[in-house]
């Protein structure tokens, strides 16, 4: 199929007279929670602040899940959004569909090649155009803690699983709760994954989960992989079932659990709250090396309209824009996919995870997310979360869900 390309050049648009139309622009995303809110109304603001006219059309749940399907309805009906929160492949898919504009005027205008780092820059192309703009990185791999609770019960910040597993049990003779956790399929996804990047290491993940090497996910070291999740399903609690990931940060915040395993959008939430690193709650690294990265971006879709254009090459210009990418992930809780944006004001989880991501690109460790849709397509990863969740939440033994693991990877392809 064709694909859509506008012309309006970042030069023009900031340039243009009172004969222009007014920029317009309808924005599919899933970002609800607290934290995530604040985030996209700094967008919001700043594309009023260049004479925009900005719809918002929320779609919250699974993840994105549930924004995918409305997407898919839309753009069924004839009607897509002007831009949508996409990422990863499923970028490409939607390209493939011949259904997303060419924003390479903006891109080259403001050299975004110069800026961005050539991992994340090629999640934005396709076919050698510019189709996404990305927002942040966001560290997948993170362990967060009520730095009170630890204290008090005389726990440090677990460095490998064995000293995670004898935390949790401390925990839970003190009658608290080690791992708040909401039980969604790519909430589960998440928390297997950090397992698998410790047990695997970089290589192994690499393997499992973006080359798809059935050797390796039918390995013994993918059956410890599922011995690990069985033992976290013994540390969360009774009420898990279908709870959202924002209410299982509010777990940790108010001392009911310790710990909890989720990307650094979860940061977003304690920051929101008026809580401070290194006091209210602590950071690190799941144990194991390696960095997961979700990129979050957005891609524009084929519109008709000069004020729609005008709208998507706006956003995009906005998007990339180092104010924008300063103050948003400041509030979201992300580093800038910038490589020339000032740190100063992040604090010092943000700090870390902008080392940890340079030392993970210089090693070769910094790996792209499964469970949060940067490494596989869809029916991929969709899979293995299926045979994750299930075994999760069943008696399946680790060595029955590594044969269920092998096999739903290959049937998928």
């Amino acid at each position: 199929m064709k694909k859509s390309v506008f012309t309006v050049s970042a030069l023009a648009l900031a340039v243009a007279g009172a004969a222009q139309a007014e920029p317009q622009a309808e924005v599919l995303h899933w970002w609800t929670s607290g934290g995530e809110a604040k985030s996209v109304a700094v967008l919001q603001e700043e594309f009023a602040a260049k004479g925009g006219t900005w719809t918002d059309m929320p779609v919250a749940g699974g993840g994105g899940d549930a924004a995918m399907q409305a997407l898919r309805a839309r753009v069924l009906s004839g009607n897509a959004p002007t831009a949508v929160q996409l990422k990863g492949p499923a970028i490409q898919e939607w390209y493939e569909e011949g259904v997303l504009a060419d924003i390479s005027d903006v891109a080259d205008a403001q050299g975004w090649a110069d800026v961005l780092p050539e991992s994340i820059a090629n999640h934005m192309k396709c076919e050698g155009t510019w189709c996404a703009a990305p927002v942040n990185v966001h560290r997948v791999d993170w362990i967060w803690a009520n730095a009170d609770v630890l204290e008090s019960n005389g726990i440090e910040m677990p460095t490998t699983w064995d000293e995670f597993n004898a935390a949790a049990a401390k925990l839970q003779e003190a009658g608290i709760i080690p791992l708040a956790h909401g039980g969604q399929a790519w909430q589960d996804a998440t928390v297997f994954e950090a397992v698998a990047l410790g047990i695997l290491g970089a290589d192994g993940f690499r393997k499992a989960f973006v080359e798809l090497d059935e050797e390796v996910l039918k390995s013994d070291e993918m059956v410890a992989v599922f011995d690990q999740m069985r033992l976290m399903r013994g540390y969360v609690d009774p009420n898990f079932p279908g709870r959202d990931w924002n209410l299982a940060t509010a777990m940790v915040m108010n001392g009911e659990a310790a710990f909890q395993i989720m990307g650094d959008w979860a940061k977003g939430e304690f920051l929101a709250a008026g809580k401070a690193p290194g006091e209210d709650f602590l950071c690190a690294s799941v144990p194991g090396e390696g960095f997961l990265y979700n990129v979050d971006s957005f891609a524009m879709f084929e519109v008709d309209g000069d004020d729609k254009q005008e709208g998507q090459a706006l956003l995009a210009e906005l998007i990339v824009g180092e104010n924008f990418q300063e103050v948003f992930n400041l509030n979201k809780g992300s580093i800038p996919a910038r490589t020339d944006v000032d740190l100063s004001a992040f604090d010092s989880c943000a700090i870390t995870s902008s080392e940890d991501m340079a030392a993970s690109s210089e090693s070769g460790s910094l790996l792209p997310s499964y469970a949060h849709g940067m490494a596989l397509r869809g029916a991929q990863s969709g899979a293995i979360t299926d045979v994750v969740t299930s075994h999760f939440n069943s008696d399946m033994s680790s060595e029955e869900a590594v044969k269920q693991l092998a096999a739903a990877v290959v049937n998928s392809l």
